[in-house]
């Protein structure tokens, strides 16, 4: 998309007929919130309307042409002149997690996502379920700020799993009780990890969650093939390890070497890399599209971890808000990185470099992508919040348009859980979940971060309101 855009008043007969309002008359209903004079961005054309937006109950109910004469009325006006409004931004892939200790460490993050605009997140697996649960129905009855939370609850892995709070399977029927489990939560989506979990018992999840009609994300056992995973139902892949391996051309091979235990995960890094094969790579991104996979890059966070032995965060503005005791969690990839070999070092930037070609292609060649930091606990300097932003312009940096890059976030996660009906757009009916920005992020990615106001379950942050979010965070660790 260009960024010389222009910002297109269409005739009233137009605009009546594109967005399928009636403009014959007047309603009579008064409006709980007017927001005049606004340029909406269109995530599905990159059209940028001049608009008069009204909210009643929480959810659009009118929207129509700025120059249009209406009578409306409204309880509350909102002069949004010179503004863009997009749909509130979607973090999809964050974690709550780090045992009872970091309960309230990890509650202060939900201040971090509304203060950054981000009114919807992905809950990526963890060990703190019971209290994501109490915050989600907490923050939809109005009684705590933060985002809509998706949540996956406790990730699904092998006996031993890395990741405490898992439910380890090794047998069909464990695999069967523990998506009972889940959907007696009931979580948004299963999320799969692959620190334990057999070959097998992976398929077998996804396929029998498959037949549930659950969604299903997660990381995939390199003793599986990506085919196999798309086959047996997958709804989404976390970060691009797993694609890669999609992508070489000597899959097969370097698979039986795993199976065999001749090599290990990162072993098989520069194995794959090294044959990477376009031709494979094709044909892995169209079966990607065609089964209408996702695909979760995380590029920031990698970017990050890649660079903690050249980049010195404990100046970070963001540091401040992370309790000490999950900067601590910190100190294991901290330390990795320590230890680690200068081939190792070097294999890893590298790798990230290739990460980032990759995602290019993907978006290229029509794979939905999904904006996620993968922030919270253990992921060192990969803050909740501002993290989302950084993936955004770190998509654009790598080739992605902003609009490709916007629709990664609220546009796609909307599409990914299958709540299009209520999120995703600024459409009549929906839920009104909208950030104002001060300047157009289509001209400058980096414009996400310039937020006028926020507004969600019906509660409006001006700037200053979002500001004082982070106060209390702040003099609490303090």
């Amino acid at each position: 998309m260009p960024s010389s855009i222009k910002i297109k008043q269409l005739s009233l007969s137009m605009f009546c007929f594109a967005t399928m309002f009636s403009c014959t008359s007047e309603p009579d209903a008064v409006y709980d919130v007017a927001i005049k004079n606004v340029n909406i961005i269109n995530l599905e054309t990159g059209q940028i309307d001049a608009s008069n937006i009204y909210l009643k109950d929480g959810h659009f109910a009118r929207i129509e042409a700025a120059f249009e004469n209406s009578k409306a009325k409204a309880n509350q006006t909102i002069d949004g002149s010179g503004k863009y409004a997009l749909p509130g931004f979607w973090d999809n892939h964050v974690h709550f997690r780090g045992g009872d200790s970091l309960i309230e460490a990890n509650k202060n993050f939900l201040n971090l996502y509304i203060a950054n605009g981000i009114t919807s997140v992905r809950d990526a697996g963890g060990d703190l379920t019971s209290s994501v649960m109490e915050w989600k129905t907490a923050i939809a009855d109005k009684k705590l700020t933060g985002p809509s939370i998706f949540t996956s609850g406790p990730k699904i892995d092998g006996p031993g799993a890395t990741w405490a709070g898992s439910l380890e399977v090794e047998n069909d029927e464990d695999i069967n009780k523990a998506l009972d489990s889940l959907q007696a939560i009931p979580v948004d989506f299963v999320k799969l990890y692959d620190s334990q979990i057999s070959g097998d018992n992976y398929l077998k999840t996804i396929q029998e969650a498959e037949k549930r009609n659950l969604i299903t994300s997660g990381h995939m056992p390199f003793t599986v093939e990506l085919d196999a995973t798309i086959d047996a139902g997958i709804n989404a892949i976390e970060h691009l390890y797993y694609v890669m391996k999609g992508c070489s051309s000597n899959e097969k091979e370097i698979t039986e070497q795993l199976i065999k235990k001749e090599i290990g995960f990162w072993d098989a890094m520069p194995l794959l890399q090294s044959s990477y094969s376009d031709s494979t790579a094709m044909e892995t991104f169209t079966k990607l599209k065609q089964n209408n996979v996702f695909v979760v890059p995380t590029l920031h966070i990698g970017g990050v971890l890649s660079y903690l032995d050249e980049v010195d965060h404990s100046k970070d503005t963001y540091l401040q808000f992370m309790s000490p005791g999950i900067q601590k969690t910190y100190q294991g990839r901290i330390d990795r990185v320590k230890n680690a070999s200068k081939k190792q070092v070097t294999d890893r930037k590298a790798l990230d470099q290739f990460f980032g070609q990759l995602a290019f292609k993907l978006n290229n060649n029509g794979v939905s992508l999904l904006a996620g930091s993968d922030s919270g606990a253990y992921n060192s300097y990969t803050y909740p919040g501002i993290s989302l932003h950084k993936e955004l312009e770190a998509m654009v940096a790598i080739g992605i348009s902003p609009l490709d890059a916007l629709r990664a976030s609220a546009y796609n996660g909307a599409k990914f859980l299958k709540k299009s009906d209520d999120y995703g757009t600024i459409s009549k009916g929906k839920i009104a979940d909208i950030v104002l920005l001060n300047s157009n992020p289509l001209e400058d990615i980096k414009q996400t971060k310039n937020i006028f106001m926020v507004l969600t379950n019906g509660v409006i942050y001006t700037e200053t309101s979002l500001e004082n979010l982070l106060k209390p965070i702040a003099n609490h660790i303090k």
